[in-house]
């Protein structure tokens, strides 16, 4: 669908132009920056909210709050004190405590809310993974004899993998740890995506990684390691996506737009 100059929306036989709007994106994504990108192109009033696990978050170019709401009560007070018309879940697909407060807090203020999100991962005939449900379920896969593991799941919940001690780990994150990790073997390196085929070929070669653990995150900046590990033949525990409450949800900046200038429909 082609995007108009001038996107409206209509609400009870009223056209209101977007720029009447106040919306509240829940980022962290490059799909809440391209979004981002997009409403301040059109003047459409919106803040960006980080939740502010990243040192250094990527700048945006509308006004951005940094840190947590204090919960479900604490996301309903800043969508009422802020005036929030539209709330748009554009957070990392395993930000699942995050998308819970969201629709909680926009079914309390009965405001309309839809989640922005990237498609999953879908395994290719060369792949060769195995899909788990948790990250006790990927911890649980490595055990057995002492490999060379790439751990690309963040680093939120490295310290699980403490419990297969044997594995040196290469650990590839966004920034430099401020604590020691209780992983006697571990390698990291600080680097912040899209990543690019060549680089993690070369990546996985470099350090002779034999198994890669990673999140089905979707999307375009981080299937390149995927795919470099479909190259070299590499064993790959996935975990899963969290399973959420039904919400409405879409994958293109048309689709936002659309929603935006539809008709008002309150609550999720």
């Amino acid at each position: 669908m082609p995007l108009s100059p001038q996107p409206i929306i209509v609400s009870q036989g009223t056209s209101l132009p977007l720029t009447t709007m106040n919306i509240l994106i829940l980022g962290g994504t490059s799909e809440a920056s391209a979004l981002a990108s997009l409403l301040a192109e059109r003047a459409i009033p919106a803040t960006f909210s980080y939740a502010g696990r990243v040192s250094t978050p990527k700048p945006q170019p509308l006004p951005t709050r940094i840190g947590g709401f204090g919960g479900v009560d604490g996301l309903v007070a800043y969508l009422q004190q802020a005036g929030i018309s539209h709330l748009i879940d554009a957070t990392h697909p395993f930000a699942e405590q995050m998308s819970r407060h969201a629709l909680a807090a926009a079914a309390q203020c009965n405001i309309p809310l839809m989640a922005f999100t990237r498609p999953a991962w879908q395994p290719q005939p060369d792949d060769d993974w195995t899909p788990v449900a948790s990250m006790a379920e990927a911890v649980n896969q490595l055990d057995g004899p002492p490999q060379r593991i790439m751990l690309a799941i963040g680093r939120q919940h490295l310290e699980a993998f403490a419990a297969m001690p044997q594995h040196h780990y290469l650990l590839r994150l966004v920034d430099r740890l401020d604590h020691p990790l209780p992983l006697p073997h571990h390698t990291v390196t600080v680097d912040r995506g899209p990543f690019s085929m060549a680089g993690d070929l070369a990546l996985l070669k470099d350090h002779g990684v034999e198994r890669l653990v990673c999140k089905n995150a979707g999307g375009d900046g981080a299937v390149s390691k995927l795919t470099a590990a479909r190259v070299l033949g590499l064993p790959v525990v996935v975990i899963e996506r969290p399973t959420l409450p039904s919400r409405r949800e879409c994958h293109a900046l048309d689709d936002v737009l659309a929603w935006l200038s539809a008709p008002t429909e309150r609550g999720v």
